[in-house]
């Protein structure tokens, strides 16, 4: 507990009736929500769906703006350095926040330190797959092919990203030596993938399905703790390889330090409420995601976590990125 109070990120303190004060006016104007990525990702994606539901509860508009480039750097660096008001709110993901932290020398932003949390958005799981020849037919088969075989390559979506680092930490946890075979996204890995120029590779949920469901590539396992229900048969490296294993990404809504208490109160209820609406929770399955509303105390703790993780990760493989 103590731990999670102090992963707040210096919060201020004020009386309830302060906060009520505070917060009861806002938002005066309309709100812009930096999202570090060009359009279409998932993080713009669900940003733009928080976003427009937002529009419609509150007197103002929230405007997204994509501010892409630097690995995400570039437009963290903007909701870091906006005034702390509540009228600039960033998206923070599994990479800028988790991931950056551990693989960049010269990150213009402290992930711990210049951000509040609000509440997560969305994880994304990860899933082992493979081309359909592969011997491999489970995740326990899988380790003893690689054991094996060492150097076993497994293609990912590029450097430091959630599917390399998820790789890495795979092969750091069972004791295994394996190649990466970086692409420029998950498209270019996975069209190599079933074109048998690669086996195995790890993905997000979200890319993978399609390829799934229709046996272009089989899956081996799911990285989160616990099964997904769109692919209730295919068990967790957790329950199978790997006791205690979970990775995923994700993303979720940070503010400026130092911005006032109500307002990021204000914010994390009305996110939280539309993130448990039916509709929104359909919309964010169907993404072959799981809605994660989360208190700021929760989100921030998290984040804390994935920074220490990521950060072993990156420094027991080697990975480093040029920011």
């Amino acid at each position: 507990m103590q731990a999670t109070r102090r992963a707040l990120l210096a919060m201020p303190a004020l009386s309830t009736l302060g906060l009520a004060a505070e917060g009861s006016g806002y938002p005066s104007r309309p709100v812009r929500m930096i999202v570090p990525f060009p359009p279409g990702q998932a993080a713009d994606v669900f940003a733009r769906l928080v976003a427009d539901q937002l529009s419609q509860r509150w007197p103002q508009r929230v405007v997204v703006e994509n501010r892409a480039g630097g690995a995400g750097s570039i437009g963290m660096e903007a909701a870091a350095r906006a005034t702390p008001d509540g009228y600039t709110l960033g998206i923070g993901t599994s990479g800028t926040l988790g991931v950056n932290p551990g693989v960049m020398a010269r990150l213009p932003y402290d992930a711990a330190r210049d951000f509040m949390a609000i509440t997560n958005i969305f994880l994304v799981p990860l899933v082992v797959i493979t081309h359909p020849s592969f011997a491999p037919r489970s995740m326990a088969e899988l380790v003893a092919h690689i054991r094996a075989n060492p150097g076993q390559p497994f293609a990912s979506a590029g450097p430091a990203t959630a599917q390399h680092m998820t790789g890495e930490m795979f092969a750091h946890q069972a004791g295994l030596t394996m190649s990466h075979v970086p692409y420029r996204g998950s498209g270019p890995a996975i069209a190599d993938l079933i074109a048998g120029n690669v086996q195995l590779m790890f993905d997000s949920t979200a890319s993978a399905m399609p390829h799934i469901q229709s046996g272009r590539v089989r899956a081996l396992g799911i990285t989160t703790a616990y099964r997904m229900a769109a692919l209730p048969d295919i068990p967790t490296l957790a329950e199978t390889v790997l006791p205690g294993f979970a990775a995923a990404g994700w993303s979720g809504i940070v503010a400026p330090s130092g911005t006032p208490a109500a307002i990021i109160a204000r914010i994390n209820r009305d996110v939280v409420a539309i993130l448990r609406e039916p509709a929104v929770v359909q919309r964010i399955t169907a993404l072959a995601s799981i809605p994660d509303p989360t208190t700021p105390e929760e989100f921030a703790a998290f984040i804390r976590s994935e920074i220490t993780k990521w950060g072993e990760v990156a420094r027991l493989a080697g990975v480093r990125l040029e920011g």
